[in-house]
């Protein structure tokens, strides 16, 4: 069976075959052949290990998600965790002993394919020496049905860097790509200047924004602000996911960032999750959490 890169080599795409507009024509159809209609769930921020008053239901919240997903009518190609799998803590065996836990409750997702990343309370104490024994790469990149995925570690720094040897990876990544290839790139903290009073951008983020800035179909997708926010930056559209233990305000409209508190007449307000669906507009569908329950068999305890 010819892989793409042979069946584009035999029809002379990308060389000096064709002279006329067919090897356009040619990508075209390959692209609409690969880029199948597909969808993943993004699920951000389950702060696994969390207890107190913004979500007294914390040991609940992450079965619900994990319930909710596997009964979703259609089963999504993959799951995407966009960092803060749990909560912060300055115990080492403490921290590993969370990140266990989170494993065996997203063991029960029916969808096989998940891929993970970290966010600040994952790695930032450790640099993420706990998160990689237990997850592996904070960075790395995957392909899936004609759509090139990029996942980068914004956290692992203390000071919230992405870093140059991780950005001339990303550029070495991207290189071989098209120039209007439809790429995804998933972070946990925005690249952007969201509201740095809030820790919710990246230092060096427009370096990384700069430099995807030379492809025409990027989309990024992110976590940290604990709730849903579009935004810009020239072509590329950003999308920030909310949480699943509490949601936070819209940035600077409050003096201090403190989580939205609880609504015990309204449970699971402000919490959810996401899917995309079609590589072509990426289709979002937010999923919420309020009024939801998880099955008896699955409650903690």
């Amino acid at each position: 069976m010819k892989t793409r890169r042979e069946f584009i080599q035999l029809l002379g795409v990308g060389g000096a075959v064709f002279a006329s507009g067919l090897a356009g024509a040619c990508t075209r159809i390959l692209k609409r052949a690969e880029a199948d209609d597909f969808f993943f769930v993004q699920l951000s921020d389950t702060h696994w290990g969390f207890q107190g008053p913004p979500n007294p239901d914390a040991e609940n919240t992450l079965r619900k998600a994990v319930a909710t997903v596997n009964a979703l009518p259609r089963d999504p190609d993959f799951v995407v965790f966009t960092g803060d799998l749990t909560h912060t803590t300055d115990d080492d065996a403490g921290r590993r002993r969370r990140m266990r836990e989170f494993q065996s409750i997203v063991s029960g997702l029916r969808v096989r394919t998940r891929w993970f990343m970290p966010g600040e309370h994952d790695a930032s104490l450790d640099r993420g020496k706990a998160y990689e024994e237990s997850f592996g790469r904070m960075h790395y990149s995957f392909d899936h049905k004609g759509v090139h995925f990029a996942v980068l570690d914004n956290v692992s720094d203390p000071a919230a860097v992405i870093g140059d040897a991780q950005l001339d990876w990303l550029r070495s990544d991207l290189k071989p790509l098209a120039a209007d290839a439809p790429i995804v790139i998933f972070t946990h903290r925005p690249l952007f200047d969201l509201y740095p009073q809030w820790d919710w951008s990246t230092k060096d983020g427009g370096r990384a924004i700069d430099l995807l800035q030379h492809w025409k179909n990027v989309t990024v997708f992110y976590g940290h602000i604990h709730q849903e926010h579009h935004f810009m930056t020239g072509q590329i559209a950003h999308h920030a996911a909310q949480s699943l233990i509490f949601p936070l305000p819209p940035p600077g409209s409050q003096p201090k960032r403190a989580p939205v508190p609880w609504d015990p007449a309204h449970p699971g307000r402000g919490l959810g999750f996401r899917d995309a669906a079609d590589p072509r507009s990426w289709r979002l569908t937010e999923h919420s959490m309020e009024g939801l329950t998880v099955p008896a068999a699955a409650r903690a305890g």
